[in-house]
């Protein structure tokens, strides 16, 4: 089984901007994401199509490059998307703003026919929420689902204010929608740029949660952000210890397993195996 994409720091720049969007592919994050949608006006989204399309080319095989298209109710989804499929093995996925239904997959996953280029979707509104776990299997295609705070907050009548607590029952639903379809998990970005004891904090209640990884906005937040996705080096030990006193008790034709008094199961195992592919282990 090929090990996922780390996704523990995604940062996200604006496609129109040539500058900010090389700062971006510069950084040290787990993946790029060249933002077509939001950071964009209407006027410029053909330019800058055309200009994350040379980025993702240019970067072919250097990093994970991802790009977010338009919505596909918009008037520049659908070329978005096929000048993506265009790109091939170049670009790594597509990230689905305003995901709400089955549909929106089922017609991405249409236009990318042919091609490796995975999806994520960016759930955002109430009824992507509340129709999560159907959003999850959608598609063979779909690799991650993000939360997005901002769009979401305003349809509910949320305070941008509001703790990363406040947020709980939200991101348990999409915990649990995207474990039960064997997908990531990838926390929305936190409103605010800056690297500060906020943004860390919403960082370690996610990863606490069991999220793979977290959006940032600003290349000064990705050092905090992959470090609270990052397992310790006590939590890898483990993680091996236990893979390993399984290896040796199937090799020795054992029942089961134990290591420090602790009987081990397949259960102990893949959060092993989880520990592992969060640093890049098998």
């Amino acid at each position: 089984m090929q090990t996922p994409q780390r996704r523990r720091a995604v940062l996200i720049a604006p496609g129109s901007d040539e500058r900010k969007a090389r700062k971006a592919l510069a950084s040290t994050a787990d993946e790029v994401v060249l933002d077509l949608e939001d950071a964009v006006t209407a006027a410029h989204k053909p330019a800058a199509r055309d200009l994350a399309c040379r980025l993702v080319h240019e970067n072919a095989g250097a990093r994970p490059v991802s790009i977010r298209v338009n919505a596909l109710g918009t008037p520049w989804g659908a070329a978005d998307l096929e000048a993506c499929a265009e790109l091939g093995s170049a670009l790594a996925s597509v990230v689905l703003p305003m995901t709400e239904s089955v549909h929106d997959l089922v017609e991405a996953d249409r236009i990318l026919a042919g091609t490796s280029i995975g999806v994520q979707a960016l759930v955002e509104t109430p009824l992507g929420i509340r129709d999560i776990g159907e959003i999850t299997r959608a598609t063979s295609r779909l690799q991650s689902v993000i939360i997005g705070y901002a769009d979401l907050g305003a349809a509910l009548g949320r305070s941008p204010s509001a703790l990363p607590e406040h947020w709980l029952a939200v991101q348990d639903a999409v915990l649990i929608a995207a474990r039960a379809a064997g997908i990531q998990a990838v926390d929305g970005p936190f409103l605010g740029i800056a690297d500060d004891e906020r943004f860390r904090r919403a960082a370690d209640w996610t990863s606490a949660l069991g999220f793979d990884g977290k959006w940032v906005i600003h290349p000064t937040q990705v050092d905090s952000a992959t470090t609270a996705f990052t397992p310790s080096d006590a939590a890898i030990e483990d993680a091996c210890r236990v893979l390993e006193a399984l290896r040796v008790a199937e090799e020795d034709g054992a029942g089961a397993a134990q290591l420090d008094g602790q009987m081990l199961d397949e259960a102990v195992a893949v959060a092993a195996r989880r520990v592992l592919a969060q640093v890049g282990g098998q």
